[in-house]
């Protein structure tokens, strides 16, 4: 059996079928192992050799990424490692890949260096289900035809550079599951004709630059479970038709817009709803106390907008996990007891939330789970010197802007994990410990700090404003 790197998506069944290679066949069909030595000749940079194994005379049933029933190629997955140096692939994709007409899944993920236009080729695979092409370099307006791909379940272009409109005839692809369009140079509305893709799952238009009012399409929508319509430019408020989605929908991402008015009250009758982030908008008034009534909500991002007065508590049997209700007009007082009872919470975010309460009276359910905190520009006064010592897979912690007083030495036992604190423009005293040479970034500024400064990498403006640190990066230390 070849290797075949694909990643689970919809159809598990179809993928483990694109990953055979026939035992009965010594050899692949001529014409595919054509297509295939040809598209590697359009390679111009391999370094991690990702195509060592294409070798003519070879049986290409065997070569890597290459999947085969009988003597036919049925799919073909490339993928790469967007997170290690030269795990890509550099070139275009030839045209003679039309050669594999048995071609069922096509899979080109993260190769990062691939260019080129829209592949025309694709419409002359009769027998092509999957389409993934993503982060890649390709570029130009997709093709106004794409609606003639009807036979695909599933297309995914995000990580591209494509351009222009969504193409009208998009609304053909009737059997599709799954459409992700993200992290593109799309211009536009959202066509109102996608409302005829009344099987998908999930949909991903974000990080775009897509405009106009989001159109209220999602009536038919009865399956969605997952939709992003994050970093665009869509303005007005939320269509009512969102709340046929009540049923069925888990993940909502409409960050990063223009979007105003109220949260909806409608929201609330998500009962099966995980994620919810509607940061980065214009949204005003109040938050809902119904939303309170969800009992899935394990995400909630309302940072960066207009809100205001009390934040319902949420009843989630398994606590929340990450929340962010930053750079709004609440003025909480306190962290609210329902956060910090969570038995699940590992990212809080209350930035400017009008916290006023001493630290030294916060005592979450477990330290340990914790990973992000960021309590930066309230009124919070005492010690988060406990807290920091017990919270063993903290990576990060920022307290800017409060009113902290306590000796910095306390902090003999940070996380092994933490990478980066900023305790800046507080009333923190004592000597800078040896503890935090260890982080990332460091921001101690604006302090009352005195002492010489241990050894570490971090610049002077990390420790600037305080009131008598000696040793380098700042002056020497006086005889």
């Amino acid at each position: 059996m070849n290797s075949c790197s694909v990643r689970l998506f919809i159809f598990p069944a179809v993928i483990f079928l694109l990953c055979l290679s026939s035992n009965e066949a010594a050899t692949c069909h001529p014409d595919d192992e054509a297509g295939l030595l040809a598209f590697k000749l359009g390679i111009t940079q391999d370094p991690s050799g990702i195509l060592s194994s294409w070798k003519e005379g070879t049986a290409c049933c065997s070569w890597s990424g290459v999947g085969c029933v009988t003597n036919r190629v049925t799919g073909l997955s490339l993928s790469g490692q967007s997170d290690v140096n030269e795990t890509y692939l550099s070139g275009t994709i030839s045209p003679s890949l039309a050669k594999l007409q048995h071609l069922v899944g096509f899979y080109f993920t993260d190769l990062r260096n691939i260019t080129g236009p829209f592949p025309q080729f694709l419409f002359k695979l009769p027998q092509l289900q999957q389409v993934y092409i993503t982060n890649n370099g390709l570029s130009g307006p997709l093709p106004a035809n794409i609606g003639a791909l009807s036979q695909l379940v599933e297309l995914g272009l995000d990580g591209n550079r494509f351009t222009g409109p969504i193409p009208s005839s998009i609304s053909n692809l009737t059997r599709l599951f799954q459409l992700n369009l993200g992290n593109n140079m799309l211009t536009g509305t959202i066509p109102v004709g996608i409302a005829k893709l009344n099987l998908l799952l999930s949909l991903n238009l974000g990080g775009n630059r897509l405009s106009g009012t989001i159109p209220d399409i999602f009536k038919s929508m009865t399956k969605l479970q997952s939709l992003t319509l994050s970093r665009n430019g869509f303005s007005g408020s939320l269509p009512r038709s969102i709340a046929s989605l009540k049923p069925v929908l888990l993940f909502l991402d409409l960050s990063q817009n223009n979007l105003s008015g109220t949260i909806p009250i409608f929201l609330s009758n998500f009962k099966v709803l995980d994620s919810l982030d509607l940061s980065r908008n214009r949204f005003s008034g109040v938050v809902p106390t119904t939303l309170a009534n969800m009992p899935k909500l394990f995400h909630l991002n309302l940072s960066h907008n207009f809100l205001n007065g009390p934040v319902p508590a949420l009843k989630n049997v398994d606590g929340i996990a990450t929340l962010d209700l930053s750079y709004n007009r609440f003025n909480l007082r306190t962290i609210p007891k329902w956060v910090t009872s969570s038995p699940s919470i590992y990212s809080l975010k209350l930035v400017k939330c009008g916290i006023s309460m001493s630290f030294d009276h916060w005592n979450p359910v477990n330290p340990n789970i914790y990973y992000y905190v960021d309590l930066s520009e309230n009124e919070i006064s005492g010690s988060p010197a406990r807290f920091l010592n017990q919270a063993r897979n903290l990576y990060e912690f920022q307290a800017s802007r409060n009113k902290l007083r306590f000796d910095l030495g306390e902090l003999t036992n940070l996380s092994e994990r933490l990478e980066l604190l900023d305790l800046s423009k507080n009333m923190v005293f004592g000597k800078v410990p040896t503890t935090v040479a260890t982080l990332q970034k460091l921001n101690l500024s604006y302090n009352h700090l005195c002492g010489k400064l241990p050894v570490t990498k971090f610049p002077a403006s990390a420790f600037v404003s305080n009131d008598c640190l000696c040793g380098s990066p700042l002056p020497p230390c006086k005889a």
